[in-house]
């Protein structure tokens, strides 16, 4: 059974994520925006894409289908991300396998690190705000 049941769902924990990095750190978006990226992770189980747009700042992040022409796009499970950003799959290991499908210069996708370092250190929480196992599933 998929972590997320509706894309209302993964939308509503991850503006919470994203608000929450940009709170306790501001920096994380640096990365980002140095490599002047746009990543785009259209998800399944359920249906959902979420689009990080770091080509000049502010970085912004839109919810469902948007006219942003990404740098990456990234497809891969709802439970994927998940575990992603709960440290139970590395990025590395991601890519390397048949866990995400990735189109644009993967080697970019370092730039992510940062970001992903905040979310996994504030994504349990969200979670828990919400009900939601803090645990990958099996």
């Amino acid at each position: 059974m998929p972590i997320y049941t509706s894309d209302q769902q993964l939308y509503t924990c991850f503006q919470q994520l994203f608000a929450a990095i940009e709170k306790n750190d501001p920096k994380a978006g640096n990365a980002l925006l140095k490599a002047s990226l746009a990543i785009r992770f259209d998800c399944v189980a359920p249906v959902a894409s979420i689009t990080i747009d770091a080509r000049r700042a502010p970085v912004t992040v839109r919810y469902g289908a948007n006219d942003v022409k990404p740098t990456i796009e990234i497809g891969l499970t709802a439970d994927t991300l998940h575990c992603l950003l709960l440290g139970a799959i590395r990025l590395g290991k991601a890519v390397g396998s048949d866990l995400l499908d990735m189109k644009g210069p993967v080697w970019k996708t370092l730039a992510l690190a940062d970001v992903f370092h905040s979310a996994q250190q504030l994504y349990p929480a969200i979670l828990e705000a919400h009900n939601l196992p803090t645990t990958c599933p099996e």
